[in-house]
């Protein structure tokens, strides 16, 4: 059975920090691009940023982008997403995503999401 866990989420002040993290199991991990997703309330769930099977490679939304940074640690099956100077309209759910094709078929798995909330 394959479960991805978030955590790290919470109430912060603009313009500060957290680190979420994304504990997977029950799959390859190293075998999975990971995506970090966010859904505003009463907006479109959108992704935030990706990285490869391997953590060569990264995407960022252009929102985000030089504020947040996705890593992983293959040998820990756990994937961050460290947010700096965090604004208003990053409050979101955000979600864990792992992603991969097996012959032409795209499998996904999703985890529940863990709530980040920015204001004053």
């Amino acid at each position: 059975q394959v479960q991805l866990v978030e955590s790290g989420g919470g109430w912060v002040q603009p313009g500060g920090s957290l680190r979420l993290s994304c504990a997977a199991s029950g799959l390859t991990f190293n075998t999975y691009r990971m995506s970090w997703y966010r859904q505003a309330p009463g907006k479109e769930r959108e992704v935030v940023a990706a990285i490869s099977s391997a953590g060569g490679n990264t995407n960022y939304a252009d929102s985000v982008k030089d504020r947040f940074t996705i890593s992983r640690d293959n040998a820990k099956n756990t994937v961050y997403l460290q947010m700096n100077s965090l604004k208003p309209e990053d409050t979101a759910v955000y979600y864990c995503e792992a992603d991969r094709l097996r012959v032409g078929v795209r499998i996904e798995y999703w985890g529940q999401g863990t709530l980040v909330t920015v204001s004053e």
